[in-house]
């Protein structure tokens, strides 16, 4: 079992547009792909906002084949086109991998 942390910088500006479309979007999509998303947060460092959520894989192998399966889906290649006239919805993007080490508590 691996974990995966994104943290995307959002915008206050377009932070409720960023949240509808990965609401009611981008978390469905990603669940048709096999995605297991384990949790999501929104957080605040100064000036920042971020949304983070985790995803759990049983291996590195089924997250590089839903994310290549999530990055070319014609339906949210259509709902990011759609969504362009909003402005940017997010800036940077961060990407950990995270595995478990051996004397780490049990983790969901």
């Amino acid at each position: 079992m691996i974990h995966q942390l994104r943290i995307y910088e959002t915008f206050e500006s377009n932070k409720a547009a960023f949240h509808a479309r990965f609401r009611d979007h981008a978390a469905r999509i990603m669940r048709q792909h096999g995605f297991d998303i384990v949790a999501m947060w929104e957080a605040r460092t100064g000036e920042k906002t971020e949304f983070v959520y985790l995803l759990r894989w049983p291996d590195e192998q089924s997250k590089i084949k839903a994310w290549s399966a999530f990055m070319a889906s014609e339906e949210w290649d259509r709902i990011k086109q759609a969504t362009r006239g909003q402005g940017d919805l997010v800036g940077q993007i961060e990407d950990h991998l995270l595995m478990l080490t051996d004397y780490s508590p049990t983790f969901p």
